[in-house]
């Protein structure tokens, strides 16, 4: 299986990597797209670059899958057409920018143009917003989006599953979005009462 995960430059940086471990951990490929502002947002909340990150996921989880960095400005990258083979894409955190391009059919960026494929070809598109309080804008944005196909994963962990920590809580969300993406996991908190 193969995902193109892009990571914008909101805060909630740990949305985007722990997104990636959980990709990682349950050997799906990855194409991923970092914004530059992105690299600066996980060197402030997390202590390191996304690139870091990476190699260290990697060495972490031991896993099979590869993990292709792709340049935030390369228009000919493989996602950037529709007869590239994907399984969806996430972004993760997705900024309200990246949601403003993408609504309006701009795509100045390769995370914008690989989404916009995603809505054209009718592929998994699903953003993890990281805004609050949303304005009137954003939300006929984000509703342009739902109705053009996209799903609306505001990164808002849950609590029911009494999560320890804040890495349990960012990683209970990526398990469901794993799910949406009809992957089988063990991160999502499972109702059984």
């Amino acid at each position: 299986m193969k995902v193109v995960l892009g990571v914008s430059g909101a805060s909630g940086a740990l949305f985007g990597a722990e997104m990636l471990r959980a990709l990682v951990c349950h050997r799906v490929d990855v194409d991923l797209i970092c914004s530059p502002v992105a690299e600066q947002v996980a060197q402030q909340e997390l202590g390191e670059g996304i690139s870091a990150r990476v190699a260290r996921i990697l060495r972490e989880t031991g896993s099979p899958a590869s993990v292709r960095a792709l340049d935030y400005e390369d228009f000919g990258a493989a996602p950037s057409s529709g007869s590239y083979l994907h399984h969806g894409m996430l972004i993760m955190p997705c900024s309200m920018a990246t949601v403003g391009r993408i609504a309006t059919g701009s795509a100045p960026n390769l995370i914008c143009r690989a989404a916009d494929v995603c809505l054209k070809e009718r592929r998994p598109l699903i953003l993890g917003v990281r805004e609050t309080p949303l304005s009137t804008i954003h939300l006929r944005n984000l509703t342009a989006l739902s109705e053009a196909g996209a799903i609306i994963a505001p990164a808002a962990p849950s609590f029911y599953g009494n999560p320890e920590s804040i890495i349990a809580m960012v990683r209970i969300y990526c398990g469901r979005m794993l799910d949406i993406l009809g992957i089988e996991n063990e991160w999502a908190f499972r109702w059984s009462r």
